[in-house]
């Protein structure tokens, strides 16, 4: 039975295909942690499940989130995503937040 597809979307379809070996491909600038209501609360990404979480930055969820993370390789990325933040909007005590993920033990590896 032939194909009535073009050789153009087969070779997508394997060029999609091909990158499935449990690699993450992003394009472009990933942002892991995105600041809500002046540093109280935050949206954190997460890759390895790919879920979204609202969470509030002085909560032991939110510890636990970055925990994830930084277990999964990501936690270099994180700490400087939330050091600029601190630098960016020095009032939101993100300093606070780096300062207890770091007494968490949560960087550490």
């Amino acid at each position: 039975m032939a194909s009535n597809t073009s050789k153009t979307a087969r070779a997508s379809v394997r060029a999609g295909q091909a990158g499935q070996g449990g690699a993450l491909s992003v394009l472009g600038e990933f942002k892991y942690v995105i600041p809500l209501n002046g540093g109280k609360h935050a949206y954190v990404r997460n890759l390895t499940n790919g879920k979204t979480a609202h969470l509030r930055t002085d909560s032991e969820a939110f510890v636990e989130e970055i925990r994830v993370l930084a277990a999964a390789g990501h936690a270099a990325k994180i700490r400087a995503e939330i050091n600029g933040l601190a630098a960016a909007h020095p009032g939101h005590g993100w300093d606070a937040t780096e300062k207890r993920l770091v007494e968490a033990g949560v960087f550490e590896g």
